[in-house]
């Protein structure tokens, strides 16, 4: 992957154009005027939280828009101006949603939206930016820069801070690569009712990576999705969006995609089991779905907050213990010498 220094040299000599601006304040200020910008990202910045980045808002999505393609499976080696040309001529949206700000910081939410193919799903990523030395420092998950700017910003509560401290700093190496140890997580429901599993262990976006993702649907559980487990919320596409990740302190995380209804969380602490939406087919950031789902994966986190889609196989998710199959979306789950594969109602377990 590309040096951030290469990224914002990339950025520096791309082509000057204007950002596509969503919300409702103009990025361009007199000291933006004249400088170079990304084509084709689409920036939410409410007016909120404009005034604390003053004159500085372009060059912040421009900083936070070249380390999220640098990071994507797409765009990875490709001079950020060229993968967004690349995602436009797909009709792919890459966004960076500003969240939050206070003098010399900002934080929130990138992505990029999947391809419009069965199962496909978005790349996305938590970020803090600091304004220093007369430029935006980008920090997304992965980055050592998030990591330090998680232990310094002011925009991370002390709560929230020792919840992310707690898995970014995790010790113990086992409850990582044991795949049986995940901490207790709970399937995407309330315990003791149960949804219908339509997809065994398959990559998150449907095609390639690691197996760690499921598809619920049905059931007497009035298809509410609710969290795994306590942790921080945040709504991936903003309020009215689908997708949700909930970060665990323990060492793991969870998105659910496709959410109708979906509850609005901005970095929120909540509870295990908190309404997060009901199933559905939102698409708010690209991708497909046939019919009212939750699409439910599990990801795990290193000490540079980097998370990433991990395998289910051999780990235990609500009393389950979840096994590939011969093909993604075949696979199967054990509980008490009994096997439940597509098709099958599953009961939550606690245990």
């Amino acid at each position: 992957m590309p040096s951030k220094l290469s990224l914002r040299i990339a950025v520096v000599v791309a082509a000057a154009a204007s950002v596509v601006v969503t919300a409702p304040v103009a990025l361009a200020t007199p000291d933006d005027v004249g400088k170079p910008t990304l084509t084709g990202v689409t920036a939410k910045v409410p007016a909120a939280v404009a005034a604390p980045l003053g004159a500085s808002r372009q060059s912040l999505v421009d900083a936070v828009a070249a380390d999220a393609l640098g990071r994507t499976h797409d765009g990875r080696g490709l001079a950020p101006a060229v993968a967004l040309g690349k995602f436009g001529a797909q009709g792919r949206k890459v966004v960076v949603d500003v969240r939050s700000a206070a003098p010399g910081w900002a934080r929130g939410v990138a992505y990029v939206e999947a391809p419009a193919t069965a199962e496909a799903t978005p790349e996305g990523w938590l970020y803090i930016a600091r304004y220093t030395g007369g430029s935006w420092v980008a920090g997304i998950e992965g980055d050592s820069e998030f990591a330090e700017y998680v232990a310094s910003s002011p925009l991370v509560g002390a709560a929230e801070r020792r919840t992310m401290t707690a898995y970014a700093n995790h010790q113990a190496a086992t409850t990582m690569t044991t795949t049986a140890n995940t901490g207790g997580l709970l399937l995407p429901w309330m315990p003791d009712y149960y949804m219908t599993l339509t997809g065994g262990p398959h990559a998150s976006d449907g095609a390639t990576g690691h197996w760690s993702s499921l598809d619920f649907s049905g059931g007497n559980a009035s298809g509410r999705v609710r969290s795994s487990r306590d942790g921080t919320a945040t709504s991936m596409c903003g309020a009215g969006g689908g997708w949700t990740r909930v970060i665990h302190p323990n060492g793991f995380s969870t998105d659910y995609y496709h959410m109708y209804n979906a509850t609005y969380y901005n970095a929120t602490p909540i509870g295990t089991s908190a309404l997060l939406g009901t199933i559905g087919r939102d698409v708010c950031a690209g991708g497909y779905a046939s019919g009212d789902h939750v699409h439910w994966s599990l990801r795990t986190y290193d000490a540079n907050y980097n998370g990433t889609y991990t395998w289910l196989n051999g780990r235990t998710i609500g009393g389950w213990t979840w096994w590939n199959g011969s093909s993604q979306y075949t696979g199967c789950a054990t509980r008490l010498g009994y096997t439940a594969c597509p098709g099958t109602a599953i009961y939550n377990r606690t245990s």
